[in-house]
């Protein structure tokens, strides 16, 4: 793993500094390199890590990818014949995976699998990442440890990550952003900082507390953090960056998390697991807002982006069309689950199906192809509608999807959060007027007690659907 050594240096230079802090319990630089390397014999060839948020964790990881060693990180809540499953394939494909657990007997140790806590070669795999998932078995793609490296480099330099930062990530640790951040931490040699579970009065009581200085978290979390912040007078002047990732930021959130902590760049930016980072924008404090529109800032350092249609030919600026990215950050590809489509390459140039397009260097994005509603012979991607209706006054949050019509294929609906009170289907379709045309809007609009999101708190479209197939009570119909 490209921060094993590091984490040599940081325990030699370091000893007592603290290194991860996971609800108030504090692990030294040495005190996590000497119970990592102590961990080393029970873990295999390739180890299943799944668990909870803990100090222990951090111990487990860096165990199990030490030399040239492999890691898949589940997801602890996922059902347990799920995991047998993947345990199953991982056995298929790549070696019988062994559970990173203390209990666990000793693995024949042979040359490649030193008990010693070091980075094995660059180019070698260490990290088997996995969709989420909770009905069928997730796609498990492979990273090399050369990849992570480089992706540590482009994403310090980009959000300009020091050793004095304290970071906290409040999400899971099994979710990539926040098991990315804890190993840019560990290669940085910058503490960082999770929780057991996220909490709103405890991820505010470590800020105040601990001294945090940097947050890493989806956007829902930050609308909470930020609104309730302001409410309960919490103090948030401390904070200087604070990194989103997995959906746009919409207006409202943009000027709660700015009032609350008005010291901050916010950086939001485009990746994905398979890609790595791809473009980002950071709004600096004091600068005015810039929110509502599609562009997700210009491209990573050391990453290429070009738009290419379907038959890899290169499309001229403001042409949708395939977002295609060349980079050393690439994932190494897929040991299951791809059906031609979730990763392609065009010559070099590599797509997960997002569409976007170029304009003036900046980075656009329009969303999923496989999100994309068909209605009337119309191609709608969520993504735009759900930017119109976020920047209509008395909107706090909205989601939009494709649901099946016999007429037009498919019709948009979209289900909104009210930002105070109640508002009306009428007030939201003279919102959108001369902001989305006329054959992208709703036909269809309800009010949501809640977004729906998922347990690592991402918008879910295909939730929202099934909250109207099933009248669920937290949605109601707009009339």
């Amino acid at each position: 793993m490209p921060f094993l050594n590091r984490l040599q240096r940081w325990a030699d230079d370091r000893p007592d500094d603290t290194a991860v802090v996971v609800a108030g319990r504090h692990l030294s630089w040495a005190a996590l390199r000497d119970a990592a390397a102590a961990r080393i014999p029970e873990a295999g060839a390739v180890s299943v890590l799944a668990e909870a948020n803990s100090v222990d964790f951090a111990v487990s990881f860096a165990a199990a990818v030490a030399g040239d060693r492999q890691c898949a990180v589940l997801d602890p809540t996922w059902p347990g014949q799920l995991k047998a499953d993947i345990a199953a394939r991982l056995d298929a494909t790549v070696g019988t995976p062994m559970p990173v657990q203390p209990e666990v007997a000793p693995a024949q140790a042979g040359p490649a699998l030193r008990t010693e806590l070091h980075d094995g070669p660059p180019e070698s795999p260490f990290l088997i990442g996995l969709t989420s998932g909770t009905t069928s078995v997730p796609k498990a793609f492979t990273r090399s440890r050369r990849s992570w490296q480089l992706s540590f480099q482009a994403s310090i330099e980009f959000f300009g990550l020091t050793k004095q930062d304290k970071t906290l990530a409040p999400g899971p640790l099994a979710a990539s952003l926040n098991l990315y951040a804890l190993s840019e931490c560990l290669y940085a040699g910058s503490e960082f900082h999770t929780l057991e579970s996220f909490d709103v009065g405890d991820v505010h009581a470590a800020i105040t507390h601990d001294g945090i200085t940097r947050l890493v978290l989806v956007p829902t979390m930050l609308r909470l953090l930020s609104e309730r912040g302001l409410a309960g007078g919490v103090d948030a002047s401390g904070i200087t960056s604070i990194i989103c990732a997995g959906s746009k930021l919409d207006a409202r959130t943009l000027e709660a998390a700015r009032r609350w902590a008005p010291k901050a760049t916010i950086f939001e930016y485009y990746g994905a697991s398979e890609l790595s980072f791809v473009s980002g924008a950071g709004l600096r404090a004091g600068k005015p807002l810039d929110a509502g529109g599609t562009g997700i800032g210009k491209p990573f350092p050391g990453v290429d982006v070009r738009i290419l249609g379907d038959d890899g030919e290169r499309l001229p600026d403001g042409t949708d069309g395939n977002i295609c990215v060349r980079s050393g950050m690439v994932s190494n590809g897929y040991l299951w689950g791809d059906d031609g489509q979730a990763l392609r390459c065009f010559d070099g140039w590599y797509t997960v199906g997002d569409q976007g397009y170029l304009q003036d260097g900046e980075l656009h994005i329009l969303g999923r192809r496989s999100d994309m509603i068909i209605t009337a012979g119309k191609n709608v991607y969520p993504h735009e509608v759900e930017l119109a209706l976020a920047s209509v006054p008395g909107v706090a949050a909205a989601v939009a999807a494709g649901m099946a019509d016999d007429v037009r294929g498919q019709r948009v609906v979209a289900g909104v959060v009210p930002s105070h009170g109640g508002i009306t289907a009428t007030q939201l379709k003279a919102g959108l007027d001369g902001v989305l045309p006329r054959d992208k809007r709703p036909l269809q609009y309800f009010a949501l007690a809640e977004l729906p999101v998922t347990d690592r708190g991402k918008v879910s479209r295909q939730l929202l659907l099934d909250w109207v197939e099933t009248g669920d009570a937290r949605i109601r119909r707009l009339a």
